[in-house]
Order: C-alpha cells, then sequence, then structure tokens
C-alpha cells in the first residue's frame, strides 16, 4: 500500500490496518523459520509498511495535541 492511499484512511482503519499487518508478519516468521517461506521480500515490504502505519498515527496524534484535528 502506497503512503497516499495510507493517508487517506480513517484513524480507525490505520489501527486495524496496522495489527493485522503485525499479524502477518508474525506469521511469515513462524513460516520463515519452519522453512515455509518462499517470498522473503514480503518481511521487508511489511516491516517497512508497519513503520509507515505507525509514522501515519503518530503524526496525527501530534496534530491533536496541538489543535488541530484531521
Amino acid at each position: 500500500m502506497k503512503l497516499a492511499e495510507m493517508r487517506l484512511l480513517q484513524t480507525e482503519e490505520l489501527k486495524n490496518k496496522l495489527a493485522d499487518a503485525r499479524n502477518e508478519l508474525m506469521n511469515l516468521r513462524f513460516q520463515l523459520v519452519t522453512g515455509q517461506l518462499t517470498d522473503t521480500s514480503r518481511l521487508q515490504q511489511l516491516r517497512r509498511d508497519i513503520a509507515r502505519f505507525e509514522t501515519l498515527l503518530r503524526e496525527r496524534e501530534i496534530t491533536v495535541a496541538q489543535g488541530g484535528e484531521k
């Protein structure tokens, strides 16, 4: 998912997507350990997506704390 698409999501949707991404990352780590994972690049993609979600959520927290709500 691209950053522009992420910015269009509501805060609750971002939190849900973040939780889903974390669960998927956990599952992929298990697959990696057991030797079932074929697409290892997905791990890096997910880690970056998780960082993007967390960054957007933090930006929104800061915006709300400063008085301007998005």
